[in-house]
């Protein structure tokens, strides 16, 4: 724990201190985002924090790769020189992509050889988990079209879902928080090493998403663009894919088999709020026969807003809800082990667990409904309140002298 830990480090300061120079770059570059009618920033605003990103992914794999024991992950695959590779190849797509706005068929075809990539290097989709405890064994004419399916999928989510300042950094950086901690206690349960390829790279989103997030959040001083969506995207999706069809299921027997099949349930419950506006944004710019990348502004974070939430209430509601089916979905995967400790059945910890999770969230959306309301009463109130002739507080500057 302690190397993924100097990792999660490295990662976080490299990128911290990175981004100001690459805010720098991007102004002299000049690939600023322009103030358009969808958009929620009011000035022009830097892009290309992705490749602030990109420093910090090389930074914490090269510490990484000197360490002790973590550098034994190296060593048993070229899981890292194929994440390199397709990370470089994403982050060159991405800043002629903040400079010059390239079109949509540009992109996914380089989203789809940054796939190749990955595949050509061992990360792929290798077989399935199956209730029986033997993997079904996915041939290439299969395991190559799903995988590929799964790195453009997650990367177009998390860049869909990048509109408002902070939110894809923290929405992924949640994700990457329930992933390492399912992969490290599935490891530690199980009595299995806890070096694995899959835990490194979400240790290193998590550090990378962490030391942005300061100069992202609102009001942002600069935005990862699509080098940083696209980059952490593609690190999402890596190391899904190492988690479900890499990990070999006859470590574990038949009735703990359930947690082999949590990431793919796992990724899309917390990146679901993306993966359902990504859904329902093509749904709806096909209905009215526009293209599914054509930008509009009727994204989830731009109903928040409309509701009356400010930009930075919006920004956490976002993160309590993915945060929310993040946690579910790990106790839903840990509660055999919850239940030897507190000395119940895994039913009933399922049971609390699923009631507790509903509870919270009926109260997340009464409040997220009643909130705007109640400030926007407390804001009429406090305008058209009587001014009391002798309360000074109350008066206007110019009549107090």
């Amino acid at each position: 724990m302690r190397e993924y830990l100097l990792t999660i480090l490295t990662a976080a300061m490299i990128t911290y201190l990175l981004t100001p120079a690459v805010r720098l770059f991007a102004i002299w570059f000049g690939a600023q985002a322009p103030v358009r009618d969808r958009d929620v920033h009011a000035i022009p605003t830097p892009r290309l924090g992705g490749l602030a990103m990109f420093g910090g992914l090389i930074g914490a794999l090269l510490v990484a790769s000197r360490l002790p024991k973590l550098s034994g992950v190296f060593q048993s695959s070229g899981a890292a020189r194929g994440l390199l590779l397709a990370s470089a190849l994403i982050v060159v797509i991405g800043i002629a992509d903040d400079r010059w706005e390239l079109d949509a068929l540009t992109k996914f075809a380089g989203q789809v050889a940054a796939a190749g990539l990955l595949i050509m290097n061992g990360v792929q989709l290798l077989w399935l988990p199956m209730p029986n405890g033997v993997p079904l064994s996915l041939p290439p004419e299969y395991g190559v079209p799903l995988t590929v399916f799964i790195v453009v999928a997650t990367i177009n989510a998390v860049n869909f879902v990048d509109g408002l300042d902070g939110l894809a950094a923290g929405t992924v950086g949640i994700a990457a928080c329930a992933l390492f901690s399912y992969s490290y206690l599935l490891s530690a349960t199980n009595h299995m090493s806890r070096l694995m390829g899959a835990t490194l790279i979400t240790a290193i989103l998590i550090g990378v998403c962490l030391g942005f997030l300061p100069h992202n959040f609102n009001p942002a001083r600069i935005f990862m663009g699509d080098t940083g969506s696209m980059l952490i995207g593609l690190l999402l999706a890596s190391s899904t894919i190492m988690l479900t069809g890499q990990f070999d299921t006859s470590m574990i027997g038949t009735y703990d088999l359930f947690p082999v099949f949590v990431p793919i349930l796992l990724v899309p419950a917390v990146v679901a709020i993306p993966f359902m506006d990504m859904v329902f944004a093509v749904w709806r710019r096909a209905n009215q026969g526009r293209s599914p990348f054509a930008p509009d502004k009727l994204h989830l974070h731009h109903r928040l807003l409309d509701l009356g939430h400010s930009h930075r209430r919006a920004v956490l509601i976002m993160y309590f809800w993915v945060g929310l089916l993040a946690s579910w979905v790990v106790e839903f995967a840990l509660a055999k082990n919850i239940g030897h400790v507190l000395s119940l059945s895994r039913p009933l910890v399922v049971t609390v667990s699923f009631s507790v999770t509903c509870l919270v969230a009926a109260l997340g959306v009464v409040v997220m409904i009643a909130l705007p309301r109640i400030h926007t009463r407390r804001a009429v109130r406090e305008v058209t309140a009587p001014v009391h002739p002798l309360d000074p507080a109350r008066q206007p500057a110019s009549t107090r002298n």
